[in-house]
């Protein structure tokens, strides 16, 4: 995503290449650029913090299901 938005924008600039005003331009750019870095950057972020929460989702089930087991295995030693 990031190549295909540094390609639309230079392909933007080569357009408008004959402009006077390319400082703003290449400010523009720039901007855009950091924005791109920046949200992927936070999608680096989420990422992991999905991949935690999937491990700690996973754990969770495992001890629920060894808790149910034990309780199985208590209401089977009681009888009447």
């Amino acid at each position: 995503m990031k190549k295909m938005l540094l390609v639309g924008v230079v392909g933007l600039s080569a357009l408008l290449g004959g402009c006077a005003n390319t400082s703003e331009l290449e400010t523009s750019v720039q901007n855009l650029s950091n924005k791109v870095d920046q949200l992927a950057q936070d999608v680096s972020a989420v990422r992991a913090d999905q991949s935690k929460i999937a491990a700690d989702v996973a754990e969770a089930k495992q001890e629920a299901m060894r808790a149910n087991q034990r309780i199985d295995n208590m209401a089977t030693s009681y009888k009447k």
